[in-house]
């Protein structure tokens, strides 16, 4: 491997930009890698070691093996598992998400990794149709984003729009409602009867912008015991997704 190479992806690794410009992200890891789309993955190196103890895996990949000290250059992870692969970013469109679906979530500026892997995850766990995000959401191809998953942003189609008002307005024309958590919520989210549903989700610090808030349908809240105001944003989410999902299971 060319040390360009080594710079290209360390920069893949560390920056959103170089990811956005080059149109890959990277996956660590025998599950992430084993269950990428074959023809999204353009790359793949190993460890010698790795290469030793997986050799059954390998023999349907073509990889490239690298020495340790490269490999922990490229890799993201405290305690690399060895294997690492390059994929191409797939390309959805709002209309093509929207066509068919009848559960989605909107998320406005959700800055944590971990909240937006997790948000992804459980949305295949609930048969979330696609997920629509602000421009100002971490890049979803963050090497802890993406571990967040678990494979599911191999399999959840998602968009970035710089216009939610645009994109929500498209929603509500395809007969979806939308719904925003929100603390002025006066309708408990159970209390709520889902047909097509988008939920709005807001920033884990802040919650939603008052100008997103004002293009929900309705606001629902989660009702609190104790003295606690609000739930982490990928909880929530999920609170929100199940809930449909069992509405949905016994209308069936």
């Amino acid at each position: 491997m060319t040390n360009k190479r080594i710079k290209e992806l360390t920069a893949l690794k560390d920056k959103a930009k170089a990811r956005r410009e080059s149109g890959t992200y990277i996956v660590e890891g025998i599950k992430m890698c084993g269950e990428a789309p074959a023809e999204a993955v353009l790359e793949t190196y190993v460890t010698a070691s790795f290469a030793m103890q997986n050799k059954e895996w390998l023999k349907k990949r073509n990889a490239e093996v690298i020495e340790d000290r490269v490999f922990e250059k490229i890799s993201d992870t405290k305690t690399p598992q060895g294997v690492l692969s390059v994929i191409r970013q797939p390309e959805y469109s709002l209309d093509d998400i929207i066509k068919n679906g009848d559960l989605y979530v909107i998320l406005e500026d959700i800055q944590d990794p971990g909240n937006l892997g997790t948000i992804i995850r459980t949305a295949e766990g609930a048969g979330v149709s696609g997920v629509i995000m602000s421009k100002g959401c971490v890049d979803i191809y963050n090497p802890k984003t993406i571990r967040s998953t678990m494979g599911s942003v191999y399999r959840v189609p998602f968009v970035y729009t710089d216009d939610l008002k645009s994109a929500i307005a498209k929603l509500k024309e395809n007969g979806i409602e939308v719904y925003a958590a929100h603390l002025k919520g006066k309708s408990d989210y159970d209390d709520i009867s889902y047909r097509k549903a988008a939920f709005l989700i807001g920033n884990e610090g802040n919650g939603l912008s008052d100008e997103t808030a004002l293009l929900a349908d309705t606001y629902i809240r989660i009702p609190m015991e104790g003295q606690v105001e609000s739930l982490n944003a990928a909880v929530a989410t999920a609170i929100l997704m199940y809930e449909f999902g069992r509405q949905r299971r016994n209308v069936d």
